[in-house]
């Protein structure tokens, strides 16, 4: 006797591969949520600072993201996690060629923009640096990039070469055009400005009595001694916390 073995026929065997594929679509959909909710749901805030030697050495104790740090501790303010993308001697254009992999890949959630010192200390000193309109450039192309990649702002206007308050440094001139453009990009953009450069100028006034080109907020003029690390702490922060 011929035994009748039941055959599935091809719209069985077409209906049964697209519920699996069905299924493997959809697990792959709730993949792509859940990891959206965590990235959205991420306790702290991630906070990379992008700059040059001032931010490199701010990273290391005592530095100026090490200062904020230890500052928000001690209030209690546990959801920012600070992190120092600095590199000794960089420009502006230096920034915007490593900020891929120093920043953008890194997923952060606010850019705090440091840098101009060396565009302008360059020109003196190795006969380099950076044309005004170049500085622009670059800075405005660097936020047009984090902004593309769902990443906050903040901008620092550069602080001292030299600190003798009344405007006699060699670089004066160019440092306060150098922040002005980048005041101007701030209002412009309508982005988050700290303004060290005004900040720090307004302390040499008050507590450089004697004029001297160093040691009051700086060990050489330019980086950052104990009082600078802690003044920029402090100043960043202030806007920083506003940042939502």
């Amino acid at each position: 006797m011929r035994m009748n073995y039941y055959k599935p026929g091809l719209k069985f065997l077409f209906m049964n591969n697209i519920t699996t594929k069905l299924i493997w679509v959809f697990i792959f959909i709730g993949a792509i949520v859940f990891m959206s909710f965590i990235k959205d749901t991420r306790k702290n805030k991630r906070v990379i600072f992008f700059g040059d030697s001032i931010t490199e050495q701010g990273a290391k104790p005592g530095g100026y993201i090490s200062v904020m740090r230890d500052m928000l501790s001690q209030q209690g303010i546990n959801n920012y996690d600070l992190i120092g993308a600095g590199v000794g001697g960089n420009k502006v254009y230096d920034l915007y060629l490593r900020m891929q992999e120093d920043v953008i890949q890194q997923s952060p959630d606010i850019v705090v923009i440091w840098v101009g010192v060396n565009d302008v200390w360059h020109k003196s000193m190795f006969g380099t640096g950076t044309d005004a309109d170049k500085f622009e450039k670059f800075y405005r192309a660097i936020i047009k990039e984090l902004k593309s990649n769902g990443i906050k702002v903040v901008l620092v206007t550069p602080t001292t070469i030299g600190e003798k308050n009344d405007y006699s440094n060699q670089q004066d001139g160019d440092l306060n055009k150098y922040s002005q453009i980048i005041r101007n990009i701030a209002k412009d953009l309508n982005l988050p400005l700290c303004d060290l450069h005004s900040i720090f100028h307004t302390y040499e006034v008050n507590n450089n009595t004697a004029n001297a080109d160093k040691g009051i907020l700086t060990v050489d003029g330019v980086h950052l001694n104990d009082a600078g690390n802690k003044l920029a702490a402090n100043e960043i922060w202030k806007v920083l916390k506003d940042v939502q």
